[in-house]
């Protein structure tokens, strides 16, 4: 199991927002912007309004298409991952913000007995919002007037921002899409140390059994368990986690496409190639020039 200190190297290493502006707002489109968001977490809430196109969205052990108009909310350290579906490019709006936006170090009772539960995750967050809800309109007025205002990111807007924030999770409570959590082991908090052992070590050889025995379970067991929460196998999870790193490389660095390769875990450039055009669709050298 990992200590305190690899756990925090394995969370997702983007800030967002800072103490200041505790929020940070990202158009996302894929496959045009990445291929894809691999599976991840980090210690804010998160806010998605698909707004286009339709892609599968993967939190905890959920999976579920999502269309346009289709809200997700996801609490903190929430494991999570987006997916394009075969021909279908994916844009959607996410807005990841602090807990203090809602005022979580306050000690008035709504703060106490509605906002901590949720950030220490003692009550549930139902992430997908009910297309069938009576009140779904209200959802997604609600959720657009939060993006366009983290969008214009001024303090005049910081003010409405935070109260449709609220607002929005008051309709949580109101449609009771809150719930008291369930005392149970998920697959996703099972193979959690996996995951973050693959991304403090994809540079390395990594292989099932090594995995497997991370977490004290038998191989076929932690296949099975990897499958059900991340909805691809352990294997194909480290190349998309290895090549997410290497087009990151391609666009933000200088270095040639062998250094980026070996840097990434691939010691075989002829292997690391194929498996690039296979899952990118290009060479990386046609993926750097399309890119930059």
């Amino acid at each position: 199991m990992m200590n305190s200190a690899q756990l925090q190297q394995s969370k997702e290493k983007r800030q967002h927002g800072t103490a200041f502006v505790p929020y940070g707002y990202y158009e996302c489109r894929i496959p045009d912007a990445f291929i894809n968001v691999p599976m991840h977490w980090h210690s804010e809430f998160e806010l998605n309004y698909v707004v286009e196109g339709s892609g599968e969205f993967l939190f905890e052990d959920e999976r579920c298409i999502l269309s346009r108009g289709d809200i997700l909310i996801l609490p903190p350290d929430m494991l999570h991952a987006v997916y394009p579906q075969k021909d279908k490019p994916l844009v959607y709006d996410a807005f990841v913000f602090h807990p203090s936006l809602l005022g979580s170090s306050g000690s008035d009772r709504c703060t106490v007995e509605c906002i901590r539960p949720l950030v220490s995750r003692a009550a549930k967050i139902r992430s997908l919002i009910p297309r069938e809800l009576p009140n779904i309109e209200e959802f997604r007025t609600c959720a657009r007037k939060i993006i366009d205002c983290a969008k214009l990111n001024t303090p005049h807007y910081d003010l409405l921002l935070k109260s449709e924030l609220l607002r929005f999770f008051w309709l949580l409570d109101d449609t009771q899409e809150l719930v008291k959590n369930e005392e149970s082991i998920s697959y996703s908090a099972l193979i959690r140390p996996a995951l973050e052992y693959i991304q403090t070590h994809f540079a390395e050889e990594i292989n099932v059994e090594q995995l497997a025995a991370l977490l004290h379970l038998s191989k076929s067991y932690f296949m099975f368990c990897f499958k059900k929460a991340v909805g691809i196998g352990a294997i194909d999870y480290l190349t998309q986690y290895r090549i997410n790193i290497v087009c990151e490389k391609l666009i933000t660095t200088t270095l040639s496409v062998s250094e980026i390769a070996l840097q990434s875990g691939y010691n075989n450039l002829s292997n690391f190639n194929r498996q690039f055009k296979k899952t990118v669709g290009l060479t990386p050298q046609e993926y750097r020039r399309h890119k930059k």
